[in-house]
């Protein structure tokens, strides 16, 4: 029975994906659990601490169909944890060589060495969405490159900027998370086999010997100590989704500000029903960014949750490590609701040219009153031409009348700057600074990478 939106069959895949969910399904999971046993099996037989027959044994059982699933879920009630009912039934099913299963290892062994594959599987859907994103991103940045449009400060028109610069802002973001992602790989997907607590006492000197076998086995990084208790790089996973999923949240509200009726420059990928309302019908409401910022806050919270999950208790923890069963699966299955929206919006988003245009023209040159205001510095100085163009400005709000008006008229204003002067720097064409140029920069370290 689905008690959650991550797995609701009617809500889940507005929360998260069908692919994120198998990774931290129960069947799979418990699916990791026993593929690492039996590599554990297969490495100490090898290495001649165990009997072959015994690893033949172990890796013939080793299966989800073998269990009984009912009686692992009961057991696990009462254990505390679910390894310790899968190592019992692999036992028994394994007959006279049920002895050497789970040989020197840990509960925790098994169940971090199953989070860092999870980890490296689930980053790599990670990894091909942001690069769907990045890509759609860089070909909007590209074909609005000079596309000029309101910038906007509190709220407010500021001065203008162009469409392809805001897109690049967000795209320099997302590369950087992928540069994050690619340092972040080699810390973070390292399996744990460190016995009761770290020591590897049980296996004398072989222990590490073992432990670099079985993580080669496994093809997670190798360990330089356990980490039973020092949960750092799970904690740092779960801020990389929390940063990453910030970004694309931030790009959601922007763009859902954009899609406000008075305002109208843009509108998220057309879809017959998408955003319909059940009482007005012109409706059209942001569905991808209302839930790209739904998902990208489940992220945050889940982050904080790992992060309190770092202050654990001796060699093996007494309860902060079982936040992360629920925080980090819940993390990622956030994240990859937000991305998957995310990749769908920025694929498919509309823009308004003319509508950018007319909003920009909204205020009667009003944006443009900082370009007045550096052209008359040099002659006024610039905080008497700051003061000045202040006063017109409110001048002309007041009275609603056309800015060049107000300041054509201006005795002070039109001694340095005649009209025809006047109407270059309001044209918000000729105000957008290097924002092309930018533009450029960000494309091109793009295509370096």
């Amino acid at each position: 029975m689905a008690s959650t939106a991550f797995d609701s069959p009617i809500l889940g895949n507005l929360f998260s994906t069908d692919a994120m969910r198998r990774i931290f399904s129960d069947q799979y999971r418990i699916t990791i659990y026993l593929d690492i046993e039996a590599a554990l099996a297969r490495v100490e037989a090898r290495l001649g601490i165990i009997p072959a027959e015994a690893a033949e044994a172990i890796a013939s059982h080793a299966k989800t169909e073998s269990l009984d699933m009912d009686a692992l879920a009961r057991r696990t009630e009462v254990a505390g944890s679910p390894v310790i009912p899968v190592v019992d039934q692999l036992t028994a099913l394994c007959g006279k060589f049920g002895e050497y299963v789970h040989w020197g290892a840990t509960t925790q062994d098994i169940m971090d060495s199953a989070v860092a594959i999870q980890m490296r599987e689930a980053l790599v859907i990670v990894d091909d969405d942001l690069g769907a994103i990045s890509d759609s991103l860089a070909k909007l940045a590209r074909r609005y490159r000079d596309t000029p449009m309101a910038g906007r400060s509190m709220l407010q028109h500021a001065v203008p900027i162009t469409f392809g610069l805001k897109v690049a802002e967000v795209l320099a973001a997302v590369d950087r998370h992928r540069t994050r992602l690619d340092e972040l790989r080699p810390r973070a997907i390292i399996g744990q086999f460190g016995g009761a607590v770290g020591t590897l006492a049980s296996l004398g000197e072989r222990g590490l010997e073992v432990r670099r076998e079985l993580m080669k086995e496994l093809q997670l990084g190798e360990p330089a100590i356990a980490w039973h208790s020092h949960r750092d790089t799970i904690a740092e996973v779960g801020n990389f989704l929390a940063l990453t999923t910030g970004t694309l949240a931030k790009f959601a509200t922007d763009i859902k500000l954009m899609m406000q009726t008075e305002v109208a420059e843009a509108s998220e990928p057309a879809q017959a029903g998408r955003g319909a309302s059940s009482t007005m019908p012109q409706k059209r409401n942001p569905v991808a960014c209302s839930f790209i910022i739904a998902c990208a806050a489940l992220a945050r919270q889940n982050a904080a949750a790992l992060m309190e999950a770092t202050v654990q208790d001796h060699e093996r923890a007494s309860g902060p490590w079982m936040i992360e069963w629920v925080a980090l699966p819940e993390a990622f299955l956030a994240a990859s609701g937000a991305l998957f929206h995310a990749r769908n919006l920025t694929g498919g988003l509309h823009i308004d040219e003319k509508r950018m245009r007319e909003n920009l023209e909204a205020t009667g040159g009003l944006i443009s009153a900082e370009a007045v205001m550096m052209a008359l510095a040099p002659h006024l100085g610039r905080h008497r031409a700051h003061e000045l163009v202040a006063e017109l400005s409110r001048r002309a709000i007041a009275e609603r009348t056309s800015f060049i008006e107000i300041l054509a008229a201006d005795s002070e204003v039109s001694a340095h700057l005649d009209r025809a002067a006047l109407e270059k720097l309001l044209n918000p064409s000729n105000y957008v600074g290097l924002a092309s140029e930018m533009v450029d920069r960000i494309l091109n370290a793009r295509a370096s990478r």
